[in-house]
């Protein structure tokens, strides 16, 4: 897999399919910093209709393959990937990952930063 679908690229029917929306923070304060570094953060959030549509499908080696429709996401960078190595770690099992990315990257709407 790994290579770039387009828009209009047809989704084989035995894969599962999830939403990802968009968001627009209301308002976003820092309480305090962490021992580790991070931040503590308070935050509200407006879902809005614009989403990214997220498909799967089993695979029965321990493969995981990531598919996009944008060329800017690097293999080092991919938050899919990365998402379900770790999720999938210990598990014999597999994934075939399709992203068809509607939210702009890097658009403050939850797009992802790649």
């Amino acid at each position: 897999m790994d290579e770039l679908i387009t828009r209009n690229s047809k989704i084989p029917s035995n894969f599962q399919c999830f939403f990802a929306p968009a968001k627009i923070n209301l308002f976003l304060k820092i309480l305090n910093k962490r021992a580790d570094g991070y931040h503590c953060l308070q935050s509200a959030f407006q879902l809005i209709d614009l989403y990214d549509k997220i498909y799967f499908k089993k695979r029965k080696d321990n493969k995981i393959t990531t598919q996009y429709n944008v060329e800017s996401i690097k293999k080092e960078n991919d938050l899919c990937l990365k998402a379900a190595e770790l999720i999938l770690k210990g598990f014999n099992v597999g994934v075939d990952i399709i992203v068809r990315k509607n939210i702009p990257i890097g658009g403050g709407l939850g797009g992802g930063k790649f």
